[in-house]
């Protein structure tokens, strides 16, 4: 990634600001293919509350980290060791079917392909971290491993 541009508030597809555009965006990537647009309003709106498991932000920006080893796909290779990708896959589709299910708490945007799951559920990993611990001890060990916590290091898969 090349840099984030923040604007003051949503921006339509010409990057351009209008109250009376329908269709207003608060994230760009398209043809910026190696930046990320966020609106400041909505920056702040996602880091004011903090018990929705939810971050428009943070969700962006995961996919931004995903498309680090050349394709969105869900799966982090860069951050997981080769050893992690199979057990990460049978986690992730199994946290999916949940979802599906309606059996899981995390967001049902979360269970419409690999790709938004880890989105999804990176949210939830970072707005609600003990939540997560507590009811997918599972999911929070692999996303402290992908994304280098401290105590990942004595990951037992």
């Amino acid at each position: 990634m090349s840099g984030i541009i923040v604007y003051p508030d949503s921006f339509n597809e010409e990057l351009q600001f209008s109250d009376k555009d329908k269709n207003k965006r608060i994230l760009g990537t398209g043809p910026f293919e190696k930046q990320m647009i966020l609106s400041k309003k909505a920056i702040r709106l996602a880091f004011n509350n903090k018990t929705d498991k939810h971050n428009t932000p943070v969700h962006k920006f995961v996919h931004l980290l995903d498309k680090m080893d050349g394709e969105i796909d869900g799966v982090p290779e860069l951050f997981f060791g080769k050893e992690y990708i199979a057990p990460w896959l049978e986690l992730m589709h199994k946290e999916m079917e949940a979802i599906n299910n309606d059996t899981s708490d995390i967001r049902k945007y979360g269970g419409t392909s690999q790709t938004e799951f880890f989105a999804v559920a990176s949210e939830y990993f970072f707005e609600r971290p003990k939540l997560l611990k507590q009811k997918h001890p599972e999911l929070y060990k692999m996303l402290s491993l992908c994304f280098q916590q401290p105590k990942s290091k004595t990951l037992n898969l």
